[in-house]
């Protein structure tokens, strides 16, 4: 678990666009997520990833390229994982167990892995650690019958604020400015995950609310 003295890193989630993605980067964020889930709203196909990725990692080696993808087949890993335009972590947000996912992360060695997790129930809390060893990080986001993700619901902080995974872990659901105080005042998450909230539109963001979601983390 991150030291509650120091900021969480923070990760914004489903860019579409080249040039968005760049001057969010440039507000210092930590990691920027594409989404490659087909028929979703944010979904964006192999090529424009590709180039999406490809930019960031030039002009921002460090930052982290995050490909969030749902059951995917080995195939489409394969694709993927070669050549120009690679995240550097995919994250797994479908129905893979750790047994899955331990596969994954044998066949692909050099490839960090994270795994989300949707918490429907306090009691789903305790399926954290059954990922050790079988990936590189956990994402905990709110559970929805509609979607796999970007909702913007927010899940309980009382159901998590004992949670202490033995891996880092990001926050997800509903993550904004105003929520910053009380969240990291009751739960000390490795990594905050913003998406929906920070919206004009699924899939472009309003880069007035993501700098006021990194002012407000920094000033913590």
């Amino acid at each position: 678990m991150r030291d509650p003295r120091t900021a969480p890193a923070i990760k914004i989630c489903g860019l579409t666009d080249v040039n968005q993605a760049l001057a969010i980067a440039a507000m210092g964020v930590d990691a920027i997520g594409v989404i490659g889930v087909p028929k979703t709203p944010r979904y964006l196909e192999e090529a424009a990833r590709s180039n999406l990725f490809q930019a960031l990692e030039q002009q921002v080696p460090q930052l982290l390229r995050v490909w969030v993808v749902a059951n995917p087949d080995d195939a489409t890993l394969d694709r993927a994982l070669q050549g120009e335009g690679q995240p550097s972590v995919v994250q797994l947000h479908g129905s893979e167990d750790s047994d899955r996912c331990r596969e994954l992360k044998q066949r692909y060695p050099n490839q960090r892995w994270w795994k989300a997790l949707r918490i429907r129930q306090p009691e789903d809390v305790t399926r954290l650690n059954g990922y050790e060893q079988a990936v590189d990080g956990l994402l905990l986001d709110a559970w929805s019958p509609e979607q796999l993700g970007g909702t913007g619901h927010r899940l309980p902080l009382e159901w998590i604020a004992d949670a202490a995974p033995s891996l880092p872990w990001w926050l997800a659901g509903g993550i904004s400015a105003e929520w910053i105080p009380e969240l990291l005042s009751r739960v000390s998450p490795d990594g905050l995950d913003a998406s929906s909230r920070l919206e004009i539109r699924p899939g472009w963001k309003d880069l007035s609310k993501v700098q006021a979601l990194v002012q407000a983390v920094g000033e913590r």
